[in-house]
């Protein structure tokens, strides 16, 4: 075999064996079998983040950590100016992790921002365990969720895009040899070698996935003239709950981040009026930005869309963080101005958490209607609150969406006799 053939083959093994840090749920082939592995989690409050937000976030990341199948055991959180360049946090907190990590025999740390290459094996000489940051996290959950061959091609390219930066702090192998005389240059030669197969890989994957988005462009165009409606939120919102509801489908839906990664759209009829339905990729705070290019196709279906319902879980206390997030998003998307209907979902768990056993009915009622007030103030668009699991004020729901969709028929097509 020559030299350049062993190389191609050492280079797809080191691949692999980064790509199998998105394994995070998957048993061990060694050892115990373990159903789940157990992690800490790891953040830095800096000048920008005050410590609320910082437990907001690991809130959400502990969240991540569950749907990717980890059971988190301990946080820990440093106050620094800005991360530490070699180990993002500080040698005292580092030795306490590590102590922590030994004694309890964890399986993972998980940091709660991106590392660099060179950080994560400097990280995983000192714990001598799996390291993972917030990006490979959710690429993790991605790959898993993935269906079809449009999201399993995004994935695969956003995980390439993330790989590439990261190539020569990952190549420890080479390091061990900058030693010896003349080996620095084909060290370097290598690594070269390495970014061109994964920019190669890039470029194929965006060739793949401009075909399938051409291909899915044409599915769009053939689903005639119905009004379409995108159901848009934060993840884990009850898009998809919602969408079964209303299609009669069986659109998977579960309590996890991202438990529909792939855009589905049903026909749905209120009486006599079609419209199409798409339930939609959910958002989240902190969304690497090279997910975000890879899954824009997937968001084609909002750009095209004639109505938006954007779906909110109230009983989330930080319920408007996530409004705001979906909001940005959808102005980078330029969709933030077209018709919409907000939809403040899980009443049901709202009162549930916010209600006091001793709480009269009259009390009830004062703060359902403050909260109504307030929203509906913060909002230009229709607020409705629901409850899609125990399908309560669904029939408002269906009306007022009904009055929405037949507005946009009137809009589309002025002159045509009106049947609805």
């Amino acid at each position: 075999m020559s030299n350049g053939s062993a190389h191609v083959l050492s280079t797809f093994h080191l691949t692999n064996s980064i790509m199998a840090d998105w394994d995070i749920g998957k048993k061990q082939k060694k050892g115990i079998r373990k159903e789940t592995e157990s992690a800490v989690l790891v953040a830095v409050i800096t000048k920008v983040q005050t410590e609320e937000q910082v437990q907001e976030y690991l809130d959400e990341l502990e969240f991540l950590a569950h749907t990717a199948g980890a059971v988190t055991k301990k946080r820990f959180v440093q106050k620094l100016p800005h991360p530490i360049n070699s180990t993002f946090v500080g040698k005292g907190k580092i030795e306490e992790i590590a102590d922590y990590v030994e004694r309890h025999e964890i399986d993972m740390v998980i940091f709660d921002d991106d590392l660099t290459g060179k950080q994560t094996n400097t990280l995983e000489e000192i714990f001598k365990v799996k390291i993972i940051d917030r990006s490979t996290l959710i690429l993790d959950i991605f790959a898993n969720r993935a269906q079809t061959a449009q999201a399993k091609t995004q994935v695969e390219l956003a995980q390439m895009n993330y790989l590439l930066p990261r190539l020569r702090g990952l190549w420890t192998h080479l390091e061990r040899q900058r030693g010896g005389i003349g080996m620095r240059g084909p060290g370097e030669q290598e690594i070269e070698t390495d970014r061109r197969i994964v920019r190669d890989k890039i470029s194929m994957l965006k060739k793949r996935l401009a075909k399938i988005d051409s291909q899915s462009q044409t599915q769009r165009k053939n689903r005639g003239q119905l009004i379409r409606v995108a159901l848009v939120g934060y993840t884990n919102a009850g898009k998809s709950t919602i969408m079964n509801m209303l299609s009669k489908s069986e659109v998977f839906a579960e309590d996890k981040l991202f438990a529909t990664l792939d855009t589905t759209v049903r026909k749905v009829v209120f009486g006599s009026m079609p419209f199409l339905l798409s339930d939609t990729v959910g958002f989240i705070r902190k969304l690497p930005h090279h997910l975000v290019e890879s899954f824009k196709s997937t968001l084609d279906e909002v750009r095209e869309s004639d109505l938006i319902v954007h779906v909110t879980d109230m009983a989330h206390p930080q319920y408007q963080d996530h409004i705001n997030t979906v909001n940005s998003t959808l102005k980078d998307l330029g969709v933030l101005d077209k018709p919409t209907l907000m939809i403040f979902n899980k009443l049901d768990l709202y009162r549930k958490r916010n209600f006091d056993a001793l709480l009269d009915e009259e009390g009830k009622e004062e703060i359902m209607t403050e909260l109504f007030r307030t929203n509906q103030s913060r909002s230009e668009h229709p607020v409705l609150f629901i409850s899609a699991t125990k399908k309560e004020n669904i029939d408002s729901f269906r009306e007022v969406l009904g009055d929405m969709v037949k507005k946009q028929y009137e809009i589309r097509y002025p002159y045509r006799p009106k049947i609805w």
